[in-house]
């Protein structure tokens, strides 16, 4: 009977070593492959055109809308930034109306407004282009009313002298 043939030197694991380096090999090498082919790939294609497709009317309004921000048409209303006088915050309704009443007296030719916020009321005064105005009209305000804020809010700008 002849003899057995030895293991190779480092045994069977060399063997699986070698095996596992082949595999890793061949899947770097794919893997360059694949990194080198796919700018080609990519650039290979063409550029498309897009096509814009509208309504002609938005043109038309784009167009007007320089005009329809300067002017409005009559009976609507324009409003801006601007500040109010609030000069009073409360839960008593019958007190906002009379805050509004004891205002009116005074100031009849300054707006006055009234909101409710759940569960508030407030009375806002005027309508103020600029901090200075509004701070103004509060020192004017500072005897009649306890609590006065300036607020800061979209007002109603005044109608100008020109406009009529």
């Amino acid at each position: 009977m002849p003899p057995k043939p030895s293991p190779p030197i480092g045994g069977w694991r060399y063997e699986t070593k070698m095996k596992k380096a082949a595999t890793y090999v061949a899947k770097l090498s794919l893997l360059c492959c694949c990194l080198i082919f796919i700018p080609f790939i990519s650039s290979a294609q063409t550029r498309g055109k897009v096509q814009v497709v509208k309504d002609p009317l938005i043109d038309t309004l784009i167009a007007r809308r320089p005009y329809l921000n300067k002017t409005v048409s009559s009976g609507a209303e324009i409003s801006s930034s601007g500040f109010r006088v609030q000069i009073y915050f409360g839960s008593s309704r019958q007190a906002a109306y009379d805050a509004q009443a004891k205002f009116m007296n005074d100031f009849p030719e300054t707006p006055t407004y009234i909101s409710y916020i759940e569960p508030n009321f407030k009375v806002q005064v005027g309508d103020f282009r600029t901090r200075l105005e509004a701070q103004k009209l509060q020192s004017e305000l500072n005897g009649m009313f306890t609590t006065l804020f300036i607020i800061p809010t979209r007002i109603n700008p005044p109608k100008s002298e020109n406009a009529e």
